[in-house]
């Protein structure tokens, strides 16, 4: 693994009217970690990730992307091939056809003639079809996206990812809406994906299980601060007792 940082957060905060969501947050992640980032829901997971994208804008402090403040990256062309999200919900278009879904990576890239053009002839098609072969779509380019399987749409929202080709990829609680099997799919998929191209994730997961089973290094949150972070290795159910507040046994 490359001992450079990809990411430095220095007392990162965010306040939410009279609520504080992250509370000075300070770490750094290397090019080519897996983190997962666990915690009781409302500790600042989604609120440390969106400001890590740059979609929420941060009240104090410092964070550095490659060495560069997130005001560097003006132009959404360049911060796209630094960092990339995929969530929960997909954030695919239903109406359109697998294939535009995926070509969605390409359009900080595009013009805008270029992006309408692609509506109607798909452009840069055989980078689209190379994506959907990695995640298991083949066969499936012209099919109604919302026909398809919630593990069926992850996976598109994974393709269109590739075909964007980010540096940093950023999960926000990427399978919370799947069942255990495909759940396991996904996660095994994209930590596959990330090792092949030497990328660096970071993913809030509720399952203390696959955090354990997919992740190098765990970064837990309480109540908007850093409760451990630890190689994977190192966090003991001690340690997850205490994160949950529970007296026994674990709340994944």
């Amino acid at each position: 693994m490359s001992s450079k940082n990809r990411i430095e957060a220095k007392n990162l905060t965010k306040h939410f009217e009279r609520k504080i969501a992250l509370s000075s947050l300070s770490f750094s992640v290397k090019q080519g970690e897996l983190i997962a980032l666990i915690g009781p829901s409302g500790a600042g997971k989604t609120t440390l990730l969106n400001s890590i994208a740059g979609i929420e804008p941060l009240s104090n402090g410092e964070l550095l992307i490659d060495g560069f403040p997130l005001s560097y990256y003006k132009k959404g062309k360049i911060f796209a091939k630094k960092v990339g999200v995929i969530r929960q919900q997909f954030d695919l278009i239903g109406s359109l056809a697998v294939i535009h879904n995926v070509l969605a990576g390409k359009l900080s890239e595009w013009s805008t003639i270029k992006s309408l053009f692609s509506l109607l002839v798909p452009q840069e098609k055989e980078t689209a079809l190379k994506a959907l072969q990695r995640v298991g779509l083949q066969g499936k380019e012209y099919e109604m996206t919302s026909t398809l399987s919630g593990g069926e749409q992850q996976r598109v929202a994974m393709a269109r990812l590739m075909v964007q080709n980010p540096e940093i990829i950023l999960a926000d609680e990427p399978v919370a809406s799947l069942d255990p099997a495909r759940s396991e799919d996904i996660l095994a998929m994209l930590t596959s994906i990330v090792k092949e191209k030497q990328l660096t994730l970071i993913t809030s997961l509720h399952s203390v299980e696959y955090a354990r089973k997919y992740f190098t290094r765990i970064i837990s949150m309480k109540n908007g601060e850093i409760f451990f972070d630890l190689p994977t290795e190192q966090v003991t159910d001690h340690l997850l007792t205490q994160l949950y507040h529970i007296r026994s046994g674990v709340n994944e």
